[in-house]
């Protein structure tokens, strides 16, 4: 079988395509788990540890 110079441009593009889907939707889900996984630490903060937090959130708003 004779694959030929399209069939190998288009085996290359849709192989870039498939590798900038795959970091595009990782990227996002890593980023997804993340944003969870803060969520989760902060819930877990004593009252404390918390207004601290806020506090220098505060201060670096100004």
């Amino acid at each position: 079988m004779d694959i030929g110079t399209v069939g190998i441009v288009i085996i290359v593009a849709s192989g870039i395509v498939s590798f900038a889907l795959g970091r595009y939707f990782s990227n996002k889900r890593r980023e997804k788990k993340d944003a969870q996984k803060r969520a989760a630490d902060m819930a877990n903060q004593s009252r404390q540890v918390r207004r601290a937090r806020e506090r220098k959130e505060e201060r670096g708003r100004r």
